[in-house]
């Protein structure tokens, strides 16, 4: 981590964030990249990101979306749809980090997002909860378009999507041998990845009473009322 200044990145502090009774292990993040080229801007920049995680003692996985179907073209249990939601489940927040291509995000960001069911696995709803941070890498001037499409996504999958976020522009000027260099764009994801690990620490023990809805509790009250009623 040759960019960071020593001293001014702080590991997370447990005991400033949550209460004496909530989750302490290291917080589990999934990073999402939305580009299979063999030099991957969105992936780079998803690797930097999960470095300045684990040095604030996260622990990190990636799914790589090499021979990912696209949906509903596979069953469920196809191997890699199967790998993407176990890594889904097991996550308590993730990240998502897609090139723009004709003025969105890719194709494979939005297949990857597509096979993560809103219905319960196991009982569970994979994403409820979950947080969420949004970055993006352009080749030409500075854009929101994927992040903010992200940001729609975030919230239709009913994920705590952070306030920050991190927009690269003219993404092959801002790495060398795969390694970002240092600048204000560098600080920033660094500021997206702080801000991602406190919320995931602070949400993750009460991300039940959180997304807890009312309109969801009267569904299940009519369902008992008619199956006591038959």
């Amino acid at each position: 981590m040759p960019h960071l200044v020593g001293g001014a990145l702080k590991p997370l502090d447990f005991s400033a964030l949550v209460g004496p009774d909530e989750p302490d292990h290291p917080p589990r993040i999934l990073l999402l990249y939305g580009s299979l080229r063999d030099t991957s801007y969105s992936r780079a920049t998803a690797e930097e990101g999960a470095r300045v995680l684990r040095a604030l003692g996260c622990e990190t996985k990636f799914f790589d979306p090499s021979g990912l179907p696209l949906p509903d073209d596979a069953p469920a249990d196809h191997p890699k749809v199967a790998e993407l939601r176990d890594l889904v489940m097991w996550s308590e927040g993730m990240v998502w980090s897609s090139p723009e291509r004709h003025g969105a995000m890719t194709g494979i960001m939005k297949t990857q997002i597509d096979w993560i069911p809103l219905s319960p696995i196991g009982g569970v709803r994979p994403t409820q909860g979950k947080t969420l941070a949004v970055m993006q890498v352009s080749g030409g001037s500075q854009s929101f378009n994927a992040v903010n499409q992200m940001r729609i996504l975030g919230r239709w999958m009913r994920m705590v999507t952070i306030p920050n976020q991190s927009s690269v522009p003219m993404a092959w000027k801002e790495f060398d041998d795969g390694r970002m260099k240092p600048s204000s764009l560098y600080n920033r994801i660094v500021d997206v990845m702080e801000e991602l690990a406190r919320f995931t620490v602070m949400t993750r023990g009460r991300k039940d009473m959180l997304v807890d809805r009312y309109s969801e509790r009267v569904e299940t009250l009519e369902d008992v009322h008619k199956r006591v009623n038959r």
